[in-house]
């Protein structure tokens, strides 16, 4: 039922494409105002906002997730405004093979999924409402093991779900709701090259007992419904949205 966010705020990092395009698009149809985070790519933000209901207040933000300065001057410049909703859904999906990743590949990955994320919710937490809601975005690729050399990826989504439960202990005082969802395969800009792989493409529904890629959109619904009432004695939890990949 349309508009059970009316009016709440909502910051969604990585906003600009993906999966954090479809997050936006569904809270906006449930009458949330959105502040759309991106890191390079203003078009993209831009065309988001566009599509907006409520694009008359999308305010769009710039920062690097991957660095605390960038955040705290991102943060700093929501002046009073008081968030009601938290998506930490910026990532960096990279192949880290042991045997030959850069030192600086990994510090990327840690940077971003793990310490950006971090740093961005300790700097938003004085200006979430009590009773707000944070969703992390975290991975199947966290739960089961993932060829292709990507373990620092999981790695980081394991840490993301472990943040996920400290931090629904830690702000249970003021009511701050705090849940993961798990996507599985899902074709994005961001697996493109990955899922081009016919091969690929055939293993992985292959894999799944709903027997098909995931879509955006239904990650966008798992989130969204984590934000509303309808969940609301739903905290530390992580939802897995693959499609029964891990089952």
């Amino acid at each position: 039922m349309p508009g059970r966010l009316t009016n709440q705020l909502a910051l969604v990092t990585g906003g600009s494409r993906g999966i954090g395009r479809a997050i936006c698009r569904a809270l906006d149809v449930e009458g949330a105002h959105l502040i759309v985070h991106y890191h390079r790519n203003r078009v993209a933000a831009e065309e988001v906002r566009g599509m907006l209901q409520s694009q008359s207040t999308a305010i769009l933000m710039q920062s690097d997730i991957g660095s605390t300065e960038s955040i705290s001057r991102m943060v700093n410049s929501l002046d009073d405004n008081s968030l009601d909703i938290l998506i930490n859904n910026a990532g960096v999906w990279k192949p880290t093979p042991i045997g030959s990743t850069s030192e600086a590949v990994l510090d990327e990955i840690l940077d971003t999924n793990l310490k950006g994320m971090f740093w961005l919710t300790q700097a938003v937490l004085p200006k979430l409402c009590d009773g707000a809601r944070i969703i992390n975005m975290s991975s199947t690729a966290g739960r089961v093991g993932i060829a292709g050399g990507r373990s620092l990826y999981g790695a980081t989504k394991a840490a993301v779900d472990s943040f996920t439960k400290s931090w629904a202990l830690e702000l249970a005082q003021r009511k701050i709701r705090v849940n993961a969802v798990a996507p599985g395969y899902v074709e994005t800009d961001m697996t493109a090259a990955h899922l081009s792989n016919p091969q690929t493409r055939q293993d992985i529904p292959d894999r799944q007992p709903l027997g098909r890629l995931g879509n955006v959109e239904d990650i966008a619904q798992a989130v969204t419904f984590l934000c509303t009432e309808e969940a609301s004695f739903i905290t530390g939890e992580s939802l897995n949205v693959s499609g029964g990949f891990v089952v």
